[in-house]
Order: C-alpha cells, then structure tokens, then sequence
C-alpha cells in the first residue's frame, strides 16, 4: 500500500455514519452515561445501538454512530468519556 493509499482513507467531516466504541467498567447506569455524554457533543442514532458484556460480566461495550462534525469534537467525546473514571478505551 502506498502513501497515496493511506492517504485516501482520512475521514471526511461532517460524517454522518461514524461509529463509536466505548468499552469500559459494567455498571446499572453505564450506558445511559455514554449516551448522555454523546448526546452533549453529537446527535447519536439511537438505532445503531449495541451493547454487549465481557464474558465475566466485568466490562460493557457500548457502540452508536454519530454524526462526526471535526477531528476536536471527537476528542472532545474522548476526553468526556475518559474522565468518567469507568471508560477505559474509545475506538
């Protein structure tokens, strides 16, 4: 693959169907914390929403797409989530 390959593949904004992985401590509220925190910087497809547990129940992962307007919203999102304390990886 050359430069010019990786390249072609920067995300172009605003990007309506970008999706979003939050992976990170399980817990009663943990999901409604992502939205709510997504919902702050994004408009969040709610029927993109998957939710799926480790399987010793310790973590949740929690996927949505979003409506990505810049690379500083999503590290904004990033950063959001992070400081949570319970969020442990954004992809």
């Amino acid at each position: 693959m050359s430069q010019a390959d990786i390249k072609s593949h920067k995300i172009e904004f605003p990007c309506a169907d970008y999706p979003i992985k939050v992976v990170g401590d399980s817990g009663a509220n943990y999901k409604s914390m992502v939205i709510e925190i997504l919902s702050k910087y994004a408009k969040v497809d709610l029927g993109t929403l998957a939710e799926r547990q480790s399987s010793n129940g310790k973590y949740t992962t929690v996927q949505l797409h979003i409506v990505a307007t810049g690379e500083d919203q999503l590290r904004d999102i990033n950063s959001a989530l992070r400081a949570t304390g319970i969020v442990h990886m954004v992809l």
